[in-house]
């Protein structure tokens, strides 16, 4: 480890922690609660919790906090794993908050004999009033100065159950004037009757989460506590808990907070996500709107881009706001490389080729990938029905539109030169099909277009059904629980009727839709011959 060359602010204080405490092995954690899905935010605080063991040569452990268990289940700690081994990272060691209970109880039992913690009456509202402010300190409990007698007697009947949630709970003694207030006689305990999903109807009473996870940390022999910045002022209360409870032992860990990931127009709150997924706004919390890794995953975002992604944007000490782009941009470099390419055309108009033979189909060659040397290529068929995509023609064309007009001129991919000699429409004014032809002598006409446009055979394609998903919420809306109906985006996922040539329906991963972009499809709910397909992201970026 002495050779390692820092490449961050947290790995400078870990190789100044080596030298001066003599640390033979550093150890992190990531410590998810189990009562949601593992979002983008999460990616970042994993990748940094492993990668920095790793470069460290130590390990990682993973550790449910499953101290609040009316929001916990089984299901998500399998969905938070699930996630963190497709990001492609090992923990050494499975861990439960949980696990250490009756740790837990008996540190908090000995801050109590130690005069350091006492049973509070107080209910959560008048502890908060008496909390004080910034400017103001706090009132000190009536009940602050019971006896130890007392206290211990009071603590073993809230674990027997003898008290309502709420009615008491148990608080460090430190200083109601201190100027954090998170040191201002924090609560450590409260009551909840509460089946827990691992621990049954065994306890009643639950450690806080400012108490169990530094004694976890502690009691697993975690060298660096790595957290977002919102934890640094509980970082006082954290040291407090460490050097005041008695039976911990060995090393002593370390909090060092980074920036957490903020990217602009994403809400990233459990809050939201729980909301949205029960009001049914989505179908899951892998809805490829929802910035989930699972809702990432299932849109065609792969563990490489993600953690990609998440090196470009680096450590930092200071909270900022990262733009959205960056993540795109990780995945279409990636996509680039790796995608087939195959041709679809998503939102059709019927093309009839009025001078080409309707009994002929012609081979057309088309590349698997040209951005890669010696790829190979498939084909297609052309023939005298075709689709082109609506948006490759226009009646009245804006200015350095160089596609398909009326009595236009335009090459089709890969085959020929066609006009446009007439547009056909419906009883209500809408494009029914164009009547176009082939110029087959264009160069001897010195007829040279401008544009190029994709097509496919109407009799060698294959109906499906694609998606675009954008935000969830309105342009310029801010999450409001209370006004949720009303900014809503109804726009956040257009379906369109398309179709695919026939060796898109062969595609397992991600591939290139030619000129539209790249797409996946949506295991989730395709099924045969009804394909859907989602888009990853588009071929260019928008800003």
């Amino acid at each position: 480890m002495e050779n390692i060359t820092p490449s961050n602010f947290i790995e400078q204080e870990i190789v100044s922690d080596i030298k001066e405490k003599g640390l033979k092995t550093i150890v992190t954690r990531f410590p998810p609660e189990p009562n949601g899905y593992t979002h983008i935010g999460h990616a970042k605080a994993i990748c940094i919790d492993f990668m920095t063991a790793k470069k460290f040569k130590g390990y990682t452990n993973l550790r449910m906090d499953d101290t609040n268990p009316s929001k916990e289940s089984m299901h998500y700690v399998k969905a938070l794993m699930n996630d963190i081994k497709w990001l492609g990272f090992k923990w050494k060691h499975m861990y439960y908050a949980s696990d250490y209970y009756e740790f837990i109880y008996d540190c908090a039992i000995d801050l109590i004999k130690q005069g350091k913690a006492f049973v509070c009456d107080l209910s959560a509202d008048e502890i908060s009033a008496t909390r004080g402010t910034l400017t103001e300190p706090g009132k000190e409990s009536p009940y602050r100065n019971r006896s130890i007698e007392e206290n211990l007697k009071l603590f073993e009947d809230m674990r027997a159950g003898k008290f309502a949630d709420g009615t008491r709970t148990l608080r460090a003694k430190i200083d109601m004037a201190h100027p954090n207030i998170n040191m201002r006689d924090p609560v450590i305990y409260r009551i909840q009757h509460v089946r827990h999903f691992r621990q049954g109807d065994k306890w009643c009473i639950y450690p806080m989460y400012d108490f169990a996870h530094p004694l976890s940390d502690a009691h697993e022999g975690i060298t660096h506590s790595l957290c977002s910045l919102e934890f640094e002022d509980h970082r006082p209360l954290y040291n407090w808990v460490i050097d005041n409870c008695r039976l911990i032992k060995g090393v002593k860990p370390r909090q060092i907070e980074f920036a957490r990931l903020n990217i602009d127009g994403t809400v990233l709150s459990k809050r939201y996500f729980i909301s949205i997924v029960n009001k049914g706004y989505v179908d899951g919390w892998d809805d490829p709107r929802m910035p989930t890794l699972a809702g990432f995953r299932r849109k065609g975002y792969t563990a490489n881009s993600i953690k990609e992604f998440c090196k470009r944007i680096g450590v930092s000490k200071s909270n900022s706001l990262v733009q959205p782009h960056i993540l795109e941009a990780c995945i279409r470099e990636e996509l680039n490389q790796n995608a087939t390419r195959v041709v679809a055309v998503v939102d059709p108009i019927k093309v009839n080729i009025t001078n080409y033979d309707s009994a002929k189909a012609e081979k057309i060659k088309i590349s698997n990938n040209p951005t890669v040397k010696n790829s190979k290529s498939h084909t297609m068929m052309f023939t005298n029905e075709l689709y082109i995509e609506r948006e490759d023609f226009m009646i009245e064309p804006t200015p350095k539109f160089f596609r398909l007009v009326p009595n236009g001129y335009v090459r089709l991919m890969g085959a020929y030169v066609i006009k446009c000699d007439e547009v056909v429409k419906d009883e209500n004014g809408n494009i029914d099909h164009l009547n176009c032809s082939i110029v087959y002598d264009a160069k001897e006409q010195g007829i040279k277009p401008k544009g190029t446009i994709h097509w496919l055979s109407r009799k060698y394609s294959e109906r499906v059904r694609t998606r675009k998903y954008g935000n969830l919420l309105k342009e310029g809306e801010v999450y409001e629980e209370e006004i949720l109906d009303k900014i809503i985006n109804p726009e956040s996922m257009i379906e369109k009727v398309s179709y695919v040539e026939p060796s898109a329906l062969k595609q397992k991963s991600n591939m290139q839709f030619v000129r539209m972009g790249y797409y996946i499809e949506d295991k989730k709910l395709s099924k045969k011959g009804d394909r859907i397909y989602i888009e990853t992201v588009s071929l260019k970026d928008s800003k």
